[in-house]
């Protein structure tokens, strides 16, 4: 029933919805999407590490995969590997890869990233000026952009009480520190910790009827609220950063 629903669209412009049914594929976006990528792909997870010819069995490979999104990681991703995933995906299973997206990364490389589930995991040299390095996991750009705009957009509906657009950022950051509470995001959550401010500063000038003037000789009078309230910096600043 999922894979026949029909799909209805928004035109942007002229604010009409246009409905159709697909004839192949899964509902992008959709909710049951990634539970029907995981029923569809067992077939390729279990060949991956089964067939004789696989890449686990042939090139001591391993695979990450999540819905339809995955990473084989090897010691050398030769065109053996590449071949084998394009035949049991695009042969065997009819589905295409998207080459825009699909690349071999050198991990060894210095410079050379991985973005994967939002996290970015790249090799960087010893901060205190080692010969060593360490294999850092950090939010991706892409991560910390949507996080940014979801708290633009927030802060700026300020026609309601400053609490209720308090609450909601914080909801919203303690879940997305939640999940990426992993690796070394505390250069990451400084910079987020910040921007909230500085939105909530735009907050409450558009909530103020009187415009701001600067002082004088350079001097900022303090800042006097009617109300009490707290800033929602705490849902990342307080995570034990490792």
């Amino acid at each position: 029933m999922w894979l026949h629903c029909a799909i209805v669209e928004e035109d942007d412009e002229q604010g009409q919805s246009k409905i159709h049914k697909p004839d192949k594929g899964t509902p992008q976006g959709g909710v049951i999407s990634p539970l029907l990528a995981n029923i569809y792909l067992h077939a390729m997870d279990s060949a991956f590490h089964d067939d004789t010819d696989g890449p686990y069995r042939a090139a001591n490979a391993r695979l990450v995969r999540y819905a339809d999104d995955f990473v084989v990681m090897a010691r050398w991703m030769g065109p053996r590997i590449v071949r084998w995933l394009e035949g049991k995906l695009e042969g065997e299973l009819g589905l295409t890869i998207n080459r825009e997206k699909t690349h071999t990364v050198r991990m060894h490389v210095v410079g050379e990233s991985l973005n994967f589930l939002g996290y970015t995991f790249r090799y960087d040299r010893d901060l205190r000026g080692g010969d060593w390095r360490y294999l850092n996991v950090f939010p991706s750009q892409k991560a910390e952009k949507r996080i940014r705009e979801k708290i633009k957009a927030i802060t700026q509906r300020s026609a309601r009480p400053i609490w209720e657009a308090v609450d909601e950022v914080n909801a919203l950051l303690k879940s997305w520190a939640q999940y990426f509470n992993y690796g070394y995001p505390r250069k990451v959550f400084g910079a987020l910790n910040y921007y909230v401010l500085e939105c909530f500063k735009g907050f409450l000038r558009k909530q103020s009827q009187r415009r701001s003037r600067p002082a004088p000789h350079g001097l900022r009078p303090p800042l006097n609220l009617s109300v009490s309230w707290q800033l929602p910096v705490h849902a990342l600043g307080s995570i034990d950063c490792r």
